[in-house]
């Protein structure tokens, strides 16, 4: 008798879930290198990056009056403002009408007196003829009544003279008559120089009106825009519509100025005949001399400023109207250092390199490639510069540009 065979081992087909496959334990090990390599990159490009210096922008810490020889002229005060005209006008027509010819254009040199433009005026031509026509009627109604009058006058005189006379040659009735026929007389004639004056009057003013169709320059000076074109309606006024105002805009390029406004804080600084430096935005690496024409006497009270106008003593034929500028006020140094004696220097530096942290007015200081901060006591803004009364020495690099966000330490390069 066969004995039964023994039972299968199956402890050999159980699954040791405990124990990661060889491809998983590879592909872990593989993720954790690279996660380490990743990491110690980010630390060296932080590293680096802790060490290289950022580019900046910075500025010199400026006295508020430039040094020099005692007497010297140095920047007081600045302020932006425009290049203005003072003789300047848009140039309309006085009548209604239609541009028949136009006879300049943008830069045109006109002489005072000079056409500019003729409207269509067919209908103050016929104005004007038949006023004429009427003045030769009424010249040839007087000479009429003159001679009626001379005739009527004669006549009652000669009446006069034979009653005189002999009364009873001339009754008394037949001279009244003529008498009054000699008053009559005299009085149609004066009527008719009354109609003479009216004709002449209604004469002029055809003519007037006539001459008005012409656009003449009301002074010397160069055609800035035109305004019109030849078909176009122009009025004295703009009423809408098609309608237009100016033909032209002209100015007196040789009455050109600087209009600026100062901060009301600086204005004492400034007075009439001041001297200037007048900097335009299109030519920064010239400057032009100028002297203060006029304080505008009255402030600007929301942005409490004061207008002043510089004239231009450099002529130059750059220089355009509305163009933008930066004027610097001369000061004299003599008179700083009588404020350093007094006090401590104040300066400018640009409004961008005053910044407020935490309540408290501060700049940044570059030195040996590092910023530090500095607190200071600022002043208003005038022309993208701010005046800083204390807290600085002079000759210091300031931070204007280039960080958001600074912080002491780091590490910069002067542009």
């Amino acid at each position: 008798m066969t004995s039964p065979s023994a039972p299968p081992d199956l402890s050999k087909l159980r699954i040791n879930r405990d124990v990661p496959s060889a491809p998983v334990r590879r592909a872990v090990g593989r993720n954790v290198a690279i996660g380490l390599v990743a990491l110690v990159l980010v630390v060296v490009v932080l590293m680096i990056g802790r060490g290289r210096a950022v580019p900046v922008q910075t500025a010199v810490a400026t006295p508020i009056a430039a040094g020099g020889e005692p007497g010297s002229a140095g920047v007081g005060v600045t302020a932006n403002g425009y290049v203005v005209a003072r003789t300047r006008a848009s140039v309309a027509a006085k009548l209604p009408g239609r541009i028949a010819d136009l006879r300049v254009s943008e830069g045109s040199y006109l002489k005072r007196g000079e056409v500019i433009a003729r409207l269509e005026n067919d209908d103050y031509r016929a104005q004007l003829a038949q006023a004429d026509a009427a003045l030769l009627t009424s010249r040839a109604d007087l000479s009429e009544a003159r001679a009626a009058r001379d005739v009527a006058a004669k006549e009652a005189e000669r009446l006069r003279a034979m009653r005189a006379g002999s009364p009873d040659l001339v009754a008394e009735e037949e001279y009244d008559a003529a008498a009054s026929r000699a008053a009559q007389a005299a009085a149609r004639a004066q009527a008719a120089e009354a109609r003479i004056q009216a004709a002449v009057a209604s004469q002029s003013f055809a003519r007037a009106n006539l001459e008005n169709t012409i656009i003449r320059a009301p002074f010397t000076g160069t055609v800035l825009r035109k305004e019109a074109e030849i078909g176009e309606v122009v009025a004295p006024s703009v009423g809408g519509g098609l309608t237009r105002g100016a033909v032209v805009t002209m100015a007196d390029l040789t009455t050109l100025e600087v209009e600026v406004d100062v901060n009301e804080a600086y204005i004492a600084r400034v007075t009439k005949a001041q001297p200037a430096k007048i900097t335009l935005d299109a030519y920064p690496d010239t400057s032009f001399r100028g002297e203060v024409r006029q304080v505008v006497p009255t402030a600007d009270r929301q942005r409490a400023t004061v207008q002043v106008k510089v004239s231009i003593v450099d002529r130059d034929p750059r220089i355009l109207p509305e163009m933008g500028a930066r004027v610097d006020f001369l000061a004299d140094t003599a008179g700083a250092v009588g404020l350093a004696r007094a006090g401590p220097l104040r300066f400018r530096v640009p409004a961008a390199a005053v910044r407020e942290v935490g309540g408290e007015t501060v700049v940044w200081l570059v030195r040996d490639g590092k910023l530090e901060s500095r607190a200071v006591q600022g002043g208003p803004v005038s022309g993208g510069f701010r005046e800083i009364r204390s807290g600085l020495a002079g000759g210091e690099l300031l931070l204007v540009g280039g960080v958001e966000e600074p912080r002491a330490g780091m590490r910069v390069k002067p542009q």
